[in-house]
């Protein structure tokens, strides 16, 4: 080994130094990868990127900007170069109109489709209630499903200055541009939003105990097959969709009548409360078994007052690992 990397080496900071100066900030770059990705799977493997070549730059960094600042740059820089070659993730109400008839043929499954996944708000940690408020608007479904209509780069800018508002000096500099390019693209991008999703912010969120109501009423409806009960907790234009199935439904009628015909056939569920999104959420097992439930996937509920607005089903059963449950347990 020569003189140079003895040198290099003997600049690489140790583990617990390192970690003690940017570990505090790995859930906020969980939520920030997954905003820019829309994949908690893909957000999960660009923070690890992120912080490996944090800690082999660490030696170049030289305190000009805070260290959570620094990290934000290689986090934006890693999702940008890997958004290069891949499409946007989508839920079924991006790509095609809803029905308001159960009894429409329901399209194939589209595997290869990349499709938006739910992000577990216990990967994104506990703060504040003022922060945890913020946390929340900024990874809600509906923000995100509406930000992959953006390119790469006004998706960074947009979370970087309106959701993280972080200043358009900062989001320059952490983006090698100038400051009049990061004005242009959030004008872009703030433009482009409005015209996708300009009702995001309109449901009336409940308290935590309304909640709580409608989530047991959900769940003992779900679990007992019973639709008639499900009647009195949707809004009358309640929506819902189930990636990667690409037909999804519009109005009362239709999704009640959807779940009593193709889904609560029979008592063959069992649920577990988690959240996600900053929304209540629940994973899902169906039976395979006596007493033996395998995981289905997970479902997030938007709410508007006691009622519940939309479900979002991702009915894919690699997504339970990431709420930290079991691929199949026994009730």
């Amino acid at each position: 080994m020569d003189a140079t990397s003895d040198r290099r080496k003997a600049d690489m900071p140790s583990d617990a130094e390192f970690a003690a100066l940017a570990e505090p900030f790995r859930p906020e770059l969980l939520a920030h990868c997954y905003r820019m990705l829309g994949s908690i799977h893909d957000a999960e493997d660009l923070v690890q990127e992120t912080y490996l070549r944090a800690w082999r730059g660490f030696d170049r960094f030289e305190g000009r900007s805070s260290v959570r600042r620094w990290l934000y740059k290689i986090a934006t820089m890693a999702c940008l170069t890997a958004l290069e070659n891949r499409s946007r993730r989508p839920l079924p109400s991006g790509l095609g109109a809803p029905s308001d008839d159960h009894r429409v043929a329901v399209a194939a499954r589209e595997p290869s489709v990349a499709w938006l996944q739910p992000l577990p708000d216990a990967l994104v940690g506990h703060d504040d209630p003022e922060t945890v408020a913020v946390r929340r608007s900024g990874v809600r479904l509906a923000f995100i499903a509406a930000l992959q209509v953006l390119s790469a780069r006004q998706r960074a800018v947009l979370t970087l200055r309106d959701v993280l508002v972080f200043g358009t000096a900062e989001v320059a500099d952490m983006l090698d541009t100038t400051t009049a390019a990061v004005d242009s693209a959030l004008r872009r991008a703030r433009a482009r939003l409005d015209q996708v999703a300009p009702a995001r912010d309109a449901l009336a969120e409940p308290d935590e105990a309304t909640v709580r109501t409608v989530l047991d009423g959900y769940v003992e409806a779900f679990t007992r097959a019973d639709a008639d009960a499900l009647v009195q907790l949707l809004r009358a234009d309640v929506e819902m969709e189930m990636p990667p199935t690409p037909t999804w439904f519009t109005g009362r009628p239709a999704v009640v009548g959807f779940l009593a015909r193709r889904v609560l056939r029979r008592e063959r569920w069992h649920l577990v409360p988690a959240r996600a999104n900053g929304q209540p959420a629940l994973v899902a097992y169906h039976r395979a078994g006596e007493g033996r439930f395998e995981a289905h996937g997970v479902q997030v509920l938007a709410l508007s007052g006691a009622r519940i607005a939309r479900i979002t089903a991702f009915n894919d059963p690699r997504l339970v690992p990431t709420f930290g449950l079991a691929p199949a347990i026994v009730v």
